[in-house]
């Protein structure tokens, strides 16, 4: 049996093959990416390094020749480039005879408002279009995208937000690598979808929790979305993404990450990391980095 993964070179993909690397045979895993060179550290390692680009099409039927069960890793970009892209592997991955695409997908992706949900709506429809097995990996949101935040609360400023009391289920890529490659790899996983979670918690509670981690109180300043652009803006942040920032607070807002769900410890075994103890490993990377 062979297995791909795309955008493997990518923080994300990265991780999925660190885990895959442990208990699947080097031979069995493919990695489908743009630039081959980035993949070296995989293909010394036995893995089979093909170059194939959402962008042009005709690489990935090269890329995904012989391949049995795929991970999509959603790329990035703005929505329409990703549609586009997405579009672009599942019709190759069905061109291919791939029998099982699990992808990775947001959180209550049909009914989300969130800003990146068009990407996913138009994935899974395009996955269910053509009739293979699948699994959607609704990712809620990555505990290492508020970073740039906690560096900022490291440097003495408060914990900036406008999304209200809007709840997040935040967990670590790590947590959604090890329930990816779990999917990936094991059975009874097909025409399935699992709403990957964390506790749902509001901004207060994880700058709480960021206190925990630091041993000091972390104060919350709320501000509305114009105020939040603006300090952006101020903060070096480029023009381009500054709305896309303001977006994501306003997708928090309204709800659109706010899931209860016990699917990791269905594929894990466990729960997702508990937030004190992924705050502190975040914490004590930067630590050391610095």
């Amino acid at each position: 049996m062979k297995l791909l993964i795309t955008g493997a070179t990518g923080k994300f993909g990265t991780k999925v093959m660190e885990i895959l690397l442990k208990t699947v045979p080097a031979n069995q895993l493919a990695v489908s990416v743009r630039n081959p060179e980035k993949a070296e550290v995989l293909r010394a390692q036995g893995v089979d390094v093909r170059q194939g680009d959402f962008d042009q099409p005709e690489t990935l039927d090269a890329a995904f020749a012989g391949i049995d069960r795929l991970l999509l890793i959603s790329a990035d970009g703005d929505n329409e480039t990703r549609i586009r892209q997405h579009a672009n592997a599942v019709a190759a991955a069905e061109r291919a005879g791939v029998s099982f695409i699990a992808y990775t997908s947001l959180a209550n992706a049909q009914e989300s408002k969130n800003l990146f949900a068009p990407t996913h709506q138009a994935t899974e429809a395009a996955i269910l279009k053509t009739g293979i097995a699948y699994s959607f990996l609704r990712n809620n949101w990555y505990l290492e995208n508020e970073i740039s935040g906690i560096q900022g609360v490291l440097a003495g400023a408060p914990w900036l937000t406008a999304a209200a009391d809007g709840k997040v289920g935040w967990a670590l890529q790590q947590d959604f690598a090890e329930a990816a490659a779990a999917v990936l790899v094991g059975e009874g996983h097909e025409n399935t979808i699992y709403e990957l979670s964390g506790k749902p918690l509001t901004q207060e509670e994880l700058a709480a929790a960021l206190g925990e981690a630091l041993g000091k109180e972390v104060p919350v300043q709320q501000v509305d979305d114009a105020a939040y652009a603006e300090i952006m803006a101020g903060a070096g942040v480029p023009d381009f993404v500054v709305p896309i920032l303001v977006g994501i607070q306003k997708s928090i807002r309204v709800g659109s990450l706010d899931v209860e769900s016990d699917d990791f410890e269905k594929l894990l075994g466990r729960p997702a990391t508990p937030l004190h103890e992924a705050l502190r490993q975040i914490v004590d990377g930067l630590k050391q980095n610095s």
